[in-house]
């Protein structure tokens, strides 16, 4: 529905037909149009999530230094990952940590008596594109005296095996073991 139509909506039904509240609704329509869009698009930017202009606004405020020319969808991981990464170090918050940087599944293992983390991605395989940020991230947070492991996942044989020779032609080499960039 336009913004003409909503305004006319709004109106008595005896106004139907006359031509001043047709072009005041038809003039002040798109107006009305643009400033929902604006109200939205400002909303979006109260969110890391959604923000697009303001995540530069998140970067300051948190103390990140922006590199140029990285996408927005990284900018934003490490934006959310750092709002994340406040209080006390768990096993939970180095999961919604990590989380943050990878939209597939991630399995946390802290391991005290071995004096390690292990990240482990299960949806992913090969080399997540922003691994770098999350060790950033994970290595801010961490107490000092754990080391992190990332455990990667790749095909194996089995599932190569499964595919079509279309799927093995469509497969990215990044995805088979000893196949990364």
């Amino acid at each position: 529905m336009s913004g003409s139509d909503r305004l006319k909506a709004y109106l008595p039904k005896y106004y139907d037909g006359v031509l001043e509240m047709e072009q005041l609704t038809n003039a002040e329509g798109p107006e009305m149009d643009l400033m929902a869009a604006r109200i939205e698009e400002l909303l979006n930017q109260a969110y890391p999530e959604s923000a697009t202009w303001a995540i530069s606004r998140y970067e300051s405020d948190l103390q990140i230094v922006a590199e140029a020319g990285k996408p927005i969808e990284q900018r934003r991981s490490v934006v959310i990952s750092k709002m994340r990464g406040q209080g006390k170090v768990s096993g939970s918050l180095l999961k919604s940590v990590a989380q943050a940087y990878e939209r597939g599944a991630i399995d946390v293992n802290v391991r005290p008596a071995e004096y390690r983390i292990v990240i482990k991605f299960i949806d992913t395989y090969g080399l997540p594109p922003n691994i770098d940020d999350l060790k950033a991230a994970i290595e801010e947070i961490k107490p000092a005296h754990l080391s992190v492991e990332y455990s990667l996942r790749y095909l194996t044989i089995a599932e190569v095996e499964a595919m079509t020779i279309e799927q093995i032609e469509m497969t990215t080499q990044d995805r088979l073991l000893g196949g990364g960039a």
